[in-house]
C-alpha cells in the first residue's frame, strides 16, 4: 500500500543495535518507500502452550494489572543481557554490541539477528553468516560465551545458547503481542550506547505496522510502534508489558539523525515465537514465497475507477516465473495519481485468500504470513474484468531477493 505519510515524509530506519555488526537499513534503497510487500510469508503462529515445543521459563507473569516500572526492572532485569559479537580470529577491537534476553532454563536466548550476523552491513543474505566468537554479559558483569544456534534474517530474529551451568539464569516468559493494544504502557530493557541494563518506558504508539526490515529487502509485519527511547544497543532487548512479559524485541528506530526521537520499533513476540521454534527444532526458519507487490485500494479510488468492488489488494506487479505468475495472476498495465498518491491500476484485486478476505493490502501480507506455508497450494480470489476468478497458487520457498525493481 502506499501510506499518505510515507510518501511525503523522507526518514531514516536506524538500527539500534551495533554501528559495526550492522549498517543502516536503506542501504537497499526501501526506505521511505509507499507500497507493502506482498511476496512475505511463512509457517503458522503456534496454535498453543500445549502443542508447541518452545521452551517454558520458570518465572510467571507479575501480579495484577498496574504498570509498575520500578517492580518490572527488579522482576526481569536479570534476565536481561549484554551481547558482544566479533568477526576474526581474534575477539578484539572492534565489534557489535547489543541486547538479548534468556528465554529458557537450558540457555536459550533471543536478540536480533543483526546484532550477531554481518547482514545489512553490506553483506547479501546468500553471504550470511555469524560472528566468530559471542559473549554474554549479565547484569552483575559475569561474561560467558555464547553458541549461535541460527537466525532469521527476515524477521530479523535470532537465537543464542549458553551453558545453563555458567552463571544462574532468570527467564523473561513471553506473552501474546495479539493482544497489545495503542496506549498500553511498556518497559524497554537493553543496553544502549554500552549503558547496560538501563531502562526505558513509554507507551504503544500504534500496531499492525508494515516496516522495511533492516536485514532484509522484505517487510515485517506488525511491528509495534512505540515511543519509548530506543538507541544504539537496544537491538535484541525485551519489550515488556505491566504483568512483565516479553510482548516484542525491540529492533529499529525511524530517525532523521539516527538517535531515539520518539517512533521505535519492536518485532512483535508471536512472530518471535514462530522463528524460534524453528531454530530450535531445524536451526533455520522456512519461508514461503508468492511474488507480488501490491497497491492499496479504497472505497474512494475504486469509485473513480468505475470499478465493481471498494476493498481489496491492487496487484501492482508480478515477478517473471514466480509463484503469482504461474499461476496467471496479473499485475498493473498503467499508474494514476489520485488523492495526492500514486497507485499501479489495471492488475488484478486479490479480494480473498483461500476464503479470508482481504480488506487492505496488509491483509495479503498477514494471511499469507500466519496461515501459508511453502509448497502449499492455496486459492487467491481475484477481481479481473467485472468478474470474480479463484486461481491456484502453489507457493514457493522465499529467495534472498524479491525480484521486484
Amino acid at each position: 500500500m502506499r501510506p499518505g505519510p510515507l510518501a511525503l515524509v523522507s526518514v531514516l530506519s536506524a538500527v539500534i543495535g551495533a554501528a559495526i555488526v550492522i549498517g543502516v537499513g536503506s542501504a537497499f534503497d526501501w526506505v521511505g518507500t509507499s507500497r507493502t510487500e506482498t511476496i512475505v510469508a511463512a509457517p503458522p503462529l503456534i496454535a498453543s502452550e500445549q502443542e508447541s515445543p518452545l521452551p517454558r521459563p520458570t518465572a510467571g507473569p507479575l501480579p495484577g494489572d498496574g504498570f509498575d516500572a520500578a517492580r518490572i526492572y527488579e522482576a526481569r532485569a536479570d534476565g536481561v543481557v549484554t551481547i558482544l559479537a566479533f568477526f576474526g580470529e581474534t575477539a578484539t577491537g572492534d565489534g557489535g554490541q547489543g541486547s538479548g534476553f534468556v528465554v529458557s532454563d537450558e540457555g536459550h536466548i533471543l536478540t536480533s539477528s543483526h546484532v550477531i550476523t554481518n547482514v545489512g552491513a553490506g553483506s547479501s543474505l546468500a553471504q550470511a553468516r555469524a560472528a566468530d566468537t559471542v559473549y554474554v554479559e549479565f547484569r552483575d558483569g559475569d561474561r560467558v560465551p555464547a553458541e549461535v544456534v541460527g537466525w532469521d534474517v527476515f524477521d530479523d530474529v535470532a537465537l543464542l545458547k549458553v551453558d545453563p551451568d555458567a552463571h544462574e539464569l532468570q527467564p523473561i516468559p513471553l506473552g501474546d503481542s495479539s493482544e497489545v493494544v495503542v496506549g498500553q504502557p511498556v518497559a524497554a530493557i537493553g543496553s544502549p550506547f554500552g549503558n547496560e541494563n538501563s531502562l526505558g518506558v513509554g507507551v504503544v504508539s500504534a500496531t499492525g505496522r508494515a516496516i522495511e526490515a533492516l536485514t532484509s529487502r522484505y517487510h515485517l509485519v506488525d511491528a509495534i510502534q512505540i515511543d519509548a527511547p530506543l538507541n544504539r544497543g537496544n537491538s535484541g532487548g525485551p519489550l515488556l508489558d505491566a504483568r512483565g512479559n516479553a510482548i516484542g524485541i525491540n529492533a529499529q528506530i525511524r530517525s532523521d539523525s539516527g538517535l531515539a526521537e520518539g517512533v521505535g520499533f519492536a518485532v512483535p513476540i508471536n512472530a518471535a515465537k514462530r522463528s524460534l521454534e524453528e531454530l530450535l527444532e531445524d536451526g533455520e526458519v522456512s519461508y514461503a514465497y508468492v511474488g507480488v507487490l501490491t497497491d492499496e485500494l479504497w472505497p474512494a479510488l475504486a469509485r473513480h475507477l468505475k470499478l465493481g468492488v471498494t476493498r481489496g489488494a491492487l496487484i501492482a506487479e508480478v515477478v517473471d516465473d514466480g509463484p503469482a505468475a504461474r499461476a496467471g495472476l496479473r499485475g498493473g498495465s498503467r499508474t494514476v495519481v489520485f488523492q495526492g498518491q500514486e497507485v499501479t491500476v489495471g492488475g488484478d484485486i486479490v479480494l480473498a485468500v483461500d476464503g479470508h478476505p482481504i480488506e487492505r493490502g496488509d491483509d495479503l501480507v498477514r494471511i499469507v504470513t500466519n496461515i501459508l506455508r511453502p509448497g502449499e497450494r492455496s486459492v487467491f480470489t481475484v477481481f479481473r474484468n467485472g468478474r470474480r476468478l479463484n486461481l491456484s497458487v502453489t507457493l514457493a520457498e522465499r529467495p534472498a531477493d524479491p525480484g521486484l525493481g
